[in-house]
């Protein structure tokens, strides 16, 4: 992967090959909580393979007014929020605010349209299987992870086709394993391992949805 050849086709194929490195945990009658959009394919995959129920957990990235496409932290549905330390060095509380409101309407209205305005599953007591398409600075899934410890999930598994080797280390450390297909030595964005990489509409997650009513 160093070579910068991309190894996945597409979410599709991630998700095929991750849900066989997950297959110990089928015994354990896991529930998959798939952070859309990107990671709706991936999670769908997943709990086809080993039978799971799924369902969507609503996390939002905290980006940059000035480059959106970076964050300084992320912020989940049931408010827990991470900010990494240096924000303060970069925005004023103010700004901050500003960025998780906007966020947080952001996250009502994926409830209303994705999940049909439902709840969360209860996870209480339960294995929780995080899943994305790939983990870049790690601010979304440590947010989920943070609302999986709050809802008191009996053990979090993080899933991802790939990530970076000092951010497996970190999450790894939050949660009780870690199951990662790839850890290229040069990481610079998920979308370098994928083929056919795209930003994931709503539309595509609600078909996905349906499939596993």
């Amino acid at each position: 992967m160093d070579g910068g050849i991309p190894i996945f086709k597409n979410r599709k194929e991630a998700g095929d090959k991750l849900a066989i490195a997950l297959d110990k945990y089928r015994k354990e009658k896991p529930i998959v909580l798939a952070i859309p959009r990107g990671g709706v394919e991936i999670g769908y995959r997943v709990a086809m393979y080993l039978e799971a129920e799924m369902s969507l957990i609503v996390v939002r990235k905290l980006p940059f007014p000035d480059n959106p496409e970076a964050g300084f932290g992320a912020i989940a549905e049931n408010g827990s929020t991470f900010i990494f330390p240096e924000a303060g060095n970069w925005l004023s509380g103010e700004e901050i605010q500003s960025i998780e409101e906007a966020q947080i309407a952001e996250i009502e209205r994926r409830i209303d349209v994705l999940r049909s305005g439902e709840p969360l599953p209860d996870i209480e007591d339960r294995t929780v299987i995080l899943v994305d398409d790939g983990i870049a600075m790690g601010s979304t899934m440590r947010a989920a992870i943070m609302l999986c410890k709050k809802k008191k999930a009996k053990k979090i598994v993080v899933a991802v086709p790939v990530t970076g080797r000092e951010t497996a280390a970190k999450i790894g450390d939050l949660i009780d394993d870690m199951v990662v297909l790839e850890m290229p030595h040069q990481f610079y964005a998920v979308a370098q391992v994928y083929e056919n990489w795209y930003d994931v509409p709503d539309f595509e997650v609600l078909e996905i949805m349906k499939m596993i009513e």
